[in-house]
């Protein structure tokens, strides 16, 4: 179906389309979802808190094709966004100046999480090779980690790096479960938080869960805070967001931050210069499928829904204030009144 044709049917389901998903993904176009119309009520205010919806502002489907999207990170610099395909083994690249889609990097080693350093290098977590990567400024790859006490990691997740050039990364083992995100094997070390010293090129087993695969990380914009996900508890116990206080290379004063996912699942997270913590949704109720805001406090104030489950979130764009979503087969955006932190 052309997209004029199809926008012109879906034109008289607009009061319809709310908060629901608008459609199934595979029969969605690019462009704005069906039904759009302004302000978008598939952006969700919960609380005077959420000042960040734009009224002239809707979500959009700007690349799809994938398997299963994960582990985006915007290269201002380059103006593009990078993004995993998992299952297809690549890193897919959109450029934003005229919405061109590309294969950035195949075979990519069914990497997941991405980000960069302040030096503007991309950092990868491999599932297959079971390592964290730095990509350099000549293409060249270097292998950061793929060891903890002589044993094999796991199959990394997701890495942030702090101003002191700290990379952290979780190492669940999601990507050696099966074959379909890497490859089947039995781990050899249990699933921890690690910390990549700079200088030493030590690492350190930071948290350690006492149940629960930590997911994805990241740090409040005064480094001060670490979030980390907690998925996949026995007993079908929902995921739940863990907050530490950062001390030097240490991580203490634990404690939940967000545990109210009994509707579908959480996987990633990004924070913005406010100190909202905005995390992905999906793997549950429908309705739920999308973006979830919470206030530095932990208190829930705004939700972006989509038609598909979300996997993971980066802020980008000139301006730091387009949010990208990775979500199942497609890559969705929004302009939000908040720039996010952390964004080289």
């Amino acid at each position: 179906m052309e997209r004029r044709t199809f926008l012109k049917a879906a034109a008289g389901t607009v009061a319809a389309a709310a908060l629901a998903p608008a459609a199934h993904a595979d029969e969605l176009p690019l462009g704005p979802l069906p039904g759009t119309r302004y302000p978008d009520p598939r952006v969700e205010v919960l609380s005077p808190k959420f000042k960040y919806k734009i009224g002239n502002a809707f979500i959009e489907r700007v690349a799809t094709g994938c398997r299963w999207a994960e582990g985006p990170v915007y290269v201002r610099d380059g103006g593009y966004l990078l993004w995993s395909d998992i299952p297809n083994n690549r890193i897919m690249r959109w450029s934003e100046d005229d919405g061109h889609v590309s294969v950035f990097r195949s075979p990519s080693n069914n990497s997941n999480g991405n980000t960069r350093d302040r030096e503007g290098r991309l950092l990868t977590c491999e599932h297959d090779t079971r390592r964290v990567t730095r990509t350099e400024h000549d293409s060249t790859i270097t292998v950061l980690m793929d060891k903890f006490n002589g044993k094999p990691l796991n199959a990394p997740n997701d890495v942030v790096v702090s101003a002191d050039g700290a990379v952290w990364f979780t190492d669940p083992g999601f990507g050696i479960f099966g074959n379909y995100e890497g490859h089947k094997a039995e781990p050899e070390l249990p699933p921890n938080v690690y910390r990549l010293d700079p200088k030493t090129g030590q690492a350190t087993v930071v948290f350690a869960p006492d149940a629960g695969r930590p997911n994805g990380l990241a740090f409040s914009p005064d480094e001060k805070k670490l979030y980390v996900i907690l998925m996949a508890f026995p007993g079908n116990r929902p995921a739940e967001i863990r907050v530490f206080d950062v001390a030097g290379g240490s991580l203490t004063n634990g404690k939940v931050f967000a545990n109210d996912f009994t509707r579908g699942n959480t996987d990633g997270l990004r924070v913005d210069m406010d100190g909202n913590v905005w995390c992905s949704m999906g793997n549950g109720d429908a309705a739920e499928d999308g973006v979830r805001c919470y206030a530095p406090t932990g208190e829930l104030i705004g939700k972006i829904h989509l038609p598909e489950t979300c996997a993971n979130l980066c802020f980008g764009g000139k301006k730091r204030n387009r949010l990208f979503m990775t979500a199942s087969t497609s890559i969705y955006s929004v302009y939000v009144e908040t720039v996010g932190a952390m964004v080289p």
